[in-house]
């Protein structure tokens, strides 16, 4: 005899339209803790791997695991320079850019709470170099003159800076005199002003890194070997975007473990919840149970019938789930970065693997709530199914 069809099992749903209705409710909401979770993560990791570009490259102290914490003298600084691969401009000149990175903490949108930040000295070249950063208002800073720009994610919500604001930092007032946008990257989030100006106001003689421009993306391991060779150097490297892509793990680690963690005490209540349903389920239905194996349904059958419902059941939460967490992709997230201490803003990323992992999540749930339920269904026995009272 063949298997139960679907329309059985969506009438079964529909014949027990509230605790159908709160099922898939509690199952959602885990469902949907559980994607943002997730999507926070690629979010993270797609701003920090969106940072910088492939044909460029960091280069920090050796040892050092930020740009923060490095430091490269005048004397290394210039040895890079000579190091083969390099592209260079109209002039013949190596297109490389010495920069000073500080971690500054300001009042956040003119109130109490405070915000870490980021503020980048580099040089005009060193904005050419990162083909994503665009100004999208005012004008770029005057070297010489204490001027800033600040990315687009420092003049949105809580950031509250705005143009012509000063901002006070490397004991001197700096004015704000442009807003860029870096492609929803890192750089979003940062402070960047003119390196010489930098190094004066917090009084350095010494870079933080110094970007280089390939010639070629395949010059990368010549590069790296020369500089390996001089031990004069004394420094790590990394292509741009690997480097701060590599800076977002530990971060999204620590999100995907608290986030499952508590993902999966929401989802045993969740299971408790489906299991209750079908157990009431199987209470109600014990005569139906019982004409059914008087009409030759096998107990492999009666057992599919009702793990098929709560399958069906976990995939319309899922649905649910997903549709709720995409909305999230409109928010925007300000966190400290753990490695770097500053402040990154980042929106949530739906990506089709998320989606994957959520609804076998959500199957997974419906299947667990529903075995022991179905398994009960199926030793009935049929004598004493047809004479229940239900």
């Amino acid at each position: 005899m063949k298997g139960l069809s679907w329309a059985y099992v969506v009438r079964n749903i529909l014949a027990r339209k509230l605790t159908s209705a709160l099922t898939i409710v509690g199952m959602a909401l885990v469902i949907f803790v559980f994607a943002t979770v997730l999507m926070m993560s690629a979010g993270l990791k797609k701003t920090l791997g969106s940072t910088g570009s492939h044909d460029n490259v960091v280069m920090i102290r050796s040892g050092a695991q930020t740009e923060i914490q490095s430091t490269l003298d005048f004397q290394q600084a210039e040895l890079l320079m000579t190091l083969p691969g390099l592209a260079t401009d109209a002039q013949g000149q190596p297109m490389i850019s010495r920069e000073l990175l500080v971690l500054i903490n300001i009042p956040r949108n003119h109130q109490a709470a405070m915000a870490n930040l980021i503020v980048r000295g580099t040089t005009l070249r060193g904005v050419s170099m990162r083909p994503q950063v665009s100004l999208v208002q005012g004008r770029m800073w005057e070297q010489g003159h204490a001027e800033v720009i600040i990315g687009s994610a420092l003049s949105r919500g809580q950031g509250g800076i705005k143009m012509g604001d000063n901002l006070h930092f490397g004991q001197r007032d700096w004015r704000v005199v442009g807003v860029f946008a870096a492609e929803h990257s890192g750089f979003d989030s940062e402070i960047w002003g003119d390196e010489q100006q930098m190094m004066q106001a917090f009084q350095r003689n010494a870079f933080s890194s110094v970007l280089l421009r390939l010639r070629e993306s395949s010059a990368y391991l010549a590069l790296a070997a020369a500089a390996h060779a001089n031990s004069r150097l004394n420094v790590d490297m990394a292509r741009e975007d690997d480097f701060y892509a590599a800076q977002s793990e530990q971060l999204a680690r620590f999100i995907n473990v608290l986030g499952e963690t508590i993902s999966i005490i929401f989802a045993l209540a969740a299971v408790i919840g489906a299991m209750i349903t079908m157990y009431s389920s199987v209470a109600s239905r014990t005569r139906e149970i019982g004409t059914l194996g008087a009409l030759g349904f096998t107990r492999t059958t009666i057992v599919m019938a009702f793990l098929r419902e709560a399958l069906l059941l976990g995939l319309i939460s899922g649905g649910l789930g997903l549709i709720l967490a995409s909305l999230t992709q409109f928010l925007e997230i300000r966190t400290t970065n753990v490695q770097t201490f500053a402040e990154v803003v980042f929106s949530l990323a739906l990506t089709p693997w998320i989606v994957v992992k959520v609804v076998v999540f959500a199957l997974s749930m419906g299947a667990l709530g529903g075995a022991l339920p179905a398994l009960k269904a199926a030793r009935m026995s049929i004598v004493d199914a047809l004479r229940a009272n239900v």
